[in-house]
């Protein structure tokens, strides 16, 4: 009896753990955004075009991961060059606001060649309408802003 109570109460803590674990890893992490950020500079290094084809492939998992993908714009006019939402897809990053929350504009201020910064703002979560803290890592490579952002 006691033996059958150790092994159920063993199985249940096994359980809930397992279930924190997955609930976890259902949104990315600042170590993976930047991780693919990094990824993201090298292929635009070595091909801005293909590697712009590759951030807008919706099946690229390199470069989406659950809530994680990479955005680029052009830093000459500010119009998306990738994102995951094709309704953004040039239009200008500038003008891209939650509530009274200028995010496009702090973006575009933020990017700079050869250093990634972060930028703080309120974005909702997939599925959601209520906006949350978010993070992204931005910078700059050639022509291209581009970042990549999680939730906090």
């Amino acid at each position: 009896m006691k033996r059958t109570m150790v092994a159920m109460g063993l199985t249940a803590g096994a359980l809930a753990w397992a279930s924190v674990f997955a609930v976890a890893q259902q949104f990315g992490t600042a170590a993976e955004a930047r991780a693919m950020l990094d990824r993201a500079v090298t292929e635009l290094k070595a091909n801005e075009a293909a590697a712009l084809a590759k951030f807008n492939d919706k099946d690229n998992k390199q470069f989406r991961d659950r809530d994680l993908y990479v955005f680029c714009f052009n830093i000459s006019d500010g119009k998306f060059t990738a994102h995951p939402n094709p309704n953004l897809m040039g239009t200008d990053v500038r003008n891209l606001k939650v509530k009274d929350d200028p995010l496009g504009q702090k973006i575009f201020d933020n990017v700079k060649e050869g250093t990634v910064a972060t930028v703080d703002y309120n974005f909702p979560k997939p599925g959601t309408t209520e906006p949350v803290p978010k993070e992204s890592y931005v910078t700059r490579v050639a022509a291209q802003g581009c970042g990549v952002g999680y939730y906090k």
